[in-house]
């Protein structure tokens, strides 16, 4: 968030009072890191506070975690951190820094429109970032596995010519008795062999 001394001033005593000598800040919670973590930062979207990391800070994450980053807010440096290839989420870029402070490490955040708890599961592609609570993944994981095989059985049907997208894709397909024993076949004979 943006530096407001009165905040600013009593979090910083407390940190040192904990017995830390660096000061209180984002590189604080890098340095708290595992292997397989995933840092997300909140900064409200405001791109106004500069970048939050750049490639210097991008590049040590990437090694100690092997990871990427999500931020709500800016990055800098992006020509850097292409380098490395490294996965990031991030709400825009700038060339400079600002200055922003550090109100909590391993709490709950807001990225965009969704809630963050720590212990969520990151999962990314070029589509967006989606945050998975621990208790939803293995349901998560068991209809991403039926969906795959749904679309591997409408993708075989479309090759063949022979269908219509409404035949085999979408609200009310499959009204051919046929093709929904078909279907019901081919799916419980996939998730049987993909266990």
């Amino acid at each position: 968030m943006p530096t407001r001394l009165e905040i600013f001033n009593v979090d910083q005593a407390e940190w040192k009072q904990r017995g830390n000598v660096v000061s209180l800040s984002h590189q604080s919670a890098l340095d708290m890191l595992q292997p397989g973590d995933v840092i997300v930062i909140d900064v409200g979207g405001n791109l106004d506070l500069g970048g939050i990391i750049g490639d210097n800070l991008a590049f040590y994450l990437w090694k100690k975690t092997g990871t990427g980053f999500v931020i709500d807010g800016a990055i800098r440096d992006l020509e850097g951190i292409a380098e490395f290839d490294m996965p990031g989420y991030f709400r825009g870029a700038v060339p400079g820094v600002g200055r922003h402070m550090t109100t909590g490490i391993n709490v709950p955040v807001r990225i965009g429109k969704a809630t963050v708890m720590p212990g969520d599961l990151v999962f990314g592609d070029r589509e967006g970032v989606n945050f998975i609570p621990p208790q939803a993944v293995q349901r998560l994981i068991e209809a991403a596995r039926t969906t795959q095989i749904h679309d591997e059985w409408v993708r075989s049907k479309f090759r063949t010519g022979q269908f219509k997208s409404t035949d085999v894709y979408g609200s009310g397909s499959l009204h051919d008795p046929a093709l929904k024993k078909e279907y019901d076949d081919y799916l419980k004979e996939q998730l049987s062999k993909r266990k």
